[in-house]
């Protein structure tokens, strides 16, 4: 765990240097408004996704390659949606998950659409690479639809969270670290600790520049967390532990779409003060 943490922040920190320098496209193609109206850099979310996806590949067969899959495939996809968004290609109407999954029943294809698509693909290549042998039987695809769903979950799910300065990146070292925790014998907590070390490292490296409003995690930061999280509580939980994480993932998910995050955590003074540590 603790090499991948390390390689994780070592990576991160440098790109954050040097993707500044030598910004894909130009800079002006990564920025954004945050929310309080400043214009920040998304550099952010590729330096996070690159550096825990190198970390994540030390973690033990299939597992290594699973997150490995997970992390950039998700943020390949977020960039996607990021650069689209920047360009203004999103459609209009086309807001949270449920705009872009009805804007798909209507046979359009928005830019956050294809991302849900891309993620639920990528969710699906981690489940067939994890799984013992290619699910034929009706219990083993129920077991890969449940672990594709998890890492595609998460990785939207933290998306959401990134919001405010600091929050997506401190969320993923809290669940970073309690998916490792487990007693010295325990066989999931081992095959989860290199994938939650490598998302925790990242998170660890790009926080300085988050909290100071300078960037962002944006949607390829994120969702490459996320997927990487999602992908350790597999490595983590089997059926029934994946079942319960999935249902909570869901059920926030859904509960964002009627309920502002920001404001619950605002009207908390315990929450609205873990949310603010560390900002200026």
């Amino acid at each position: 765990m603790t090499a991948a943490a390390a390689i994780a922040v070592r990576a991160g920190r440098s790109l954050t240097r040097w993707l500044p320098e030598h910004p894909p496209g130009g800079a002006g193609r990564w920025e954004r408004n945050n929310h309080r109206g400043d214009v920040v850099t998304m550099l952010e979310g590729p330096a996070a996704a690159l550096a825990a996806g190198a970390a994540a590949a030390f973690g033990t067969p299939p597992w290594g390659r699973a997150a490995v899959v997970a992390t950039l495939g998700a943020g390949a996809f977020g960039a996607v949606d990021d650069l689209a968004e920047r360009r203004g290609e999103r459609e209009a109407g086309a807001r949270g998950l449920a705009g872009h999954l009805a804007a798909l029943r209507r046979g359009q294809l928005t830019t956050g659409a294809l991302k849900v698509l891309g993620l639920a693909a990528t969710g699906a290549a981690c489940a067939v690479l994890v799984a013992p042998r290619p699910p034929r039987r009706a219990s083993e695809l129920a077991d890969a639809a449940l672990a594709a769903a998890l890492v595609a979950g998460s990785a939207n799910l933290l998306n959401l969270f990134d919001l405010r300065p600091g929050r997506a990146a401190k969320l993923t070292v809290v669940l970073a670290a309690g998916l490792a925790t487990g007693a010295p014998g325990s066989s999931g907590a081992r095959r989860a600790r290199p994938a939650a070390a490598a998302a925790a490292g990242a998170a660890f490296a790009v926080l300085p520049g988050d909290l100071a409003g300078r960037s962002m995690l944006g949607d390829t930061g994120a969702n490459a967390l996320g997927a990487l999280l999602g992908t350790a509580g597999l490595a983590r939980w089997g059926r029934p532990g994946r079942s319960v994480a999935l249902g909570v993932v869901t059920a926030l998910t859904l509960a964002s779409e009627k309920v502002s995050f920001s404001r619950v955590i605002e009207a908390s003074p315990l929450l609205r003060e873990l949310d603010r540590l560390g900002r200026p």
